[in-house]
């Protein structure tokens, strides 16, 4: 199963996907921890990536697909993934639909997590006033202001990946306002959906392909009777022709010599059926065989 989760902050994305790693056994991709791995690692590519945010700098998007590209040859990744927090922009999905038809890999579905972002804001607002006042910390980029920011953010950039999946036939929605569970349900729900329209098509290409195979069979047995058929039909107008001939040419005599006998004119007549009989017999015997052994080919 090979997905990309959508939504704005505060939808349940993260939630979401922690879950289907565990029903499903693939791996999640969140672009920044990547990013962290291969600087790490230091690959070539995380090379790359720790001078640009060493400076401060944006990692250029190719980097961050050539860091995703890196992470999907990984063995863990072969059971399928989860894109999360990428592609953020309608470039970027461009970048990674070159990436994975390279690899070979079908994206299967775009879930996107639909909410109300004055919902989201209230909840936000909600808790937090219940984080103070049980005195705890607040983190900074936990308050309604940020998220302000950040919906605005994700509605200029990342909002016209809604668009651009749509018109691929891969989005898929779901109501992000209901609980956790009803919307894990769902997604569960979407999925097996689309396994079940995978093994269909499977199914069907392998029933049309065999099917492609017994039709090439029988025309080519049809056709080797039909050519063995013409075959022995030529053969026997060509020694009726032949025979016809014989006696032709056997009769000419008598009717030139009027001192011939009918005794020598006789056994002349027999002689020539009986040639231009053998001849006959022989050619349909010849064309029998013809026809037996394009038929056994």
């Amino acid at each position: 199963m090979r997905l990309i989760l959508l939504g704005p902050p505060g939808s349940g994305k993260g939630t979401q996907a922690q879950r289907l790693v565990q029903r499903h056994g693939i791996v999640q991709l969140s672009t920044g921890e990547m990013l962290r791995a291969a600087v790490a690692a230091q690959t070539p590519i995380g090379i790359k990536a720790q001078d640009i945010m060493a400076s401060g700098g944006l990692v250029p998007d190719e980097i961050v697909v050539g860091i995703i590209s890196e992470r999907l040859d990984q063995p863990d990744a072969t059971k399928g993934f989860i894109l999360d927090g990428f592609p953020r922009t309608v470039p970027q999905a461009v970048a990674l639909d070159e990436l994975l038809k390279k690899k070979h890999i079908r994206l299967d579905a775009v879930i996107e997590l639909r909410v109300n972002e004055s919902a989201l804001l209230q909840r936000v607002e909600n808790r937090v006033a219940e984080m103070r006042a049980r005195g705890e910390d607040v983190r900074i980029d936990d308050t309604p202001e940020v998220l302000t920011r950040r919906l605005a953010s994700y509605r200029s950039q990342t909002e016209p990946l809604i668009h651009y999946y749509s018109e691929r036939r891969k989005l898929l929605t779901v109501d992000g306002m209901m609980t956790i569970e009803a919307v894990t349900r769902e997604i569960n729900r979407i999925l097996a959906a689309i396994g079940a329209a995978e093994q269909t098509k499977a199914a069907n290409k392998a029933a049309t392909k065999a099917s492609a195979k017994r039709s090439a069979k029988v025309p080519q047995k049809a056709s080797a009777g039909r050519g063995a058929k013409a075959t022995a039909e030529k053969a026997v107008k060509f020694a009726a022709r032949g025979a016809a001939t014989s006696r032709k040419t056997t009769k000419a005599p008598g009717k030139v010599g009027k001192t011939a006998s009918r005794s020598n004119k006789k056994p002349a007549r027999k002689t020539a059926a009986g040639s231009g009989a053998r001849a006959v017999g022989k050619a349909r015997k010849a064309a029998k065989k013809v026809t037996k052994r394009r038929a056994k080919r």
